[in-house]
């Protein structure tokens, strides 16, 4: 990998990571568009480290005071009632799923998941889901101006069982497409969660996933040998800084915008990639390696 293709790479990691349009699917056709070689599973979670890097500074407040609550309340049973410590462990719940799932599924996710009628689909498919889950909040919202509608949720309303559907969604985007955040904020609107709680929590349950996953791939890919550490250094960093400045502004947007261009983005890109495909331009394992 050349020091130039990190550097969109990382790009495009930072920009893609915390909209609801995928980030592995970005960087996947990032790829074969340019016509580069497949960056891979272990490149994308490594690079997902420096995006993860970016929500533990910008929800630093909120993190140290759950994690100060969850300590305590493993020896002072009055604090297991606080909201923070209950946070703790929801969070702790919903990252089951996509642990059992990430170790299960670790082949085909570096296989078969990267396929790009895969890719294509689940970006329709989960667009659309998006929109659904979206126009159900906007009608919320607005009958909250207009007449009785019922309250939407916030994290104070989170529960296991909650916590869990959160977690399952999450554990989709182990396919590329499908988008962590789009999958997590879709189950929090459907759920009957506000915008705003939806993200967050949605950032919050990434932070254990991401870096145990990078993490992993960071000690298969110093026994193997078989990443760029450089390039992939440096696309971690140009992550970090692009990722940061994206979720700034995507907590500001969601609390007065609609979802709906991400979901029309999505499905326009999805068609494109089905039609590039079925014609021949691109192969639906463009990029991939021989190996």
């Amino acid at each position: 990998m050349s020091w130039f293709e990190s550097f969109i790479l990382g790009l495009v990691q930072g920009l893609t990571e915390f909209l609801p349009i995928s980030s592995s699917a970005h960087l996947r056709l990032t790829a074969a568009f340019a016509g580069w070689e497949d960056p891979g599973a272990a490149f994308t979670a490594i690079t997902q480290i420096g995006t993860e890097t970016a929500v533990l500074i910008y929800f630093r407040k909120d993190i140290a005071r759950i994690v100060s609550a969850w300590f305590r309340s493993l020896t002072n049973k009055a604090m297991r009632s606080d909201h923070d410590a209950q946070m703790g462990w929801l969070v702790i719940v919903g990252s089951i799923p996509i642990g059992v799932l990430g170790v299960t599924l670790k082949d085909q996710i570096e296989g078969p998941f990267r396929d790009l009628r895969l890719t294509a689909t689940t970006l329709i498919v989960m667009g659309v889901v998006l929109g659904i889950a979206d126009r159900l909040a906007a009608r919320d919202e607005a009958g909250g101006r207009h007449r009785a509608a019922r309250e939407r949720k916030t994290l104070k309303d989170l529960g296991v069982r909650d916590g869990l559907i959160y977690g399952v969604c999450q554990a989709m985007a182990l396919i590329p497409g499908v988008s962590r955040s789009g999958a997590t904020i879709s189950g929090g609107l459907l759920m009957g969660y506000t915008r705003e709680a939806a993200a967050r929590y949605s950032f919050l349950l990434a932070i254990p996933a991401v870096l145990a996953s990078g993490g992993m791939e960071l000690k298969d890919a110093a026994a193997d040998g078989g990443v760029s550490w450089g390039p992939t250094i440096f696309a971690t960093i140009v992550a970090f800084a692009v990722g940061y400045a994206v979720i700034a502004w995507f907590m500001k947007f969601i609390t007065t915008k609609s979802f709906m261009p991400f979901v029309i983005y999505r499905i326009a890109l999805g068609i494109l990639l089905i039609v590039l495909v079925a014609m021949g331009v691109l192969s639906p394992h463009a990029g991939e390696s021989a190996g």
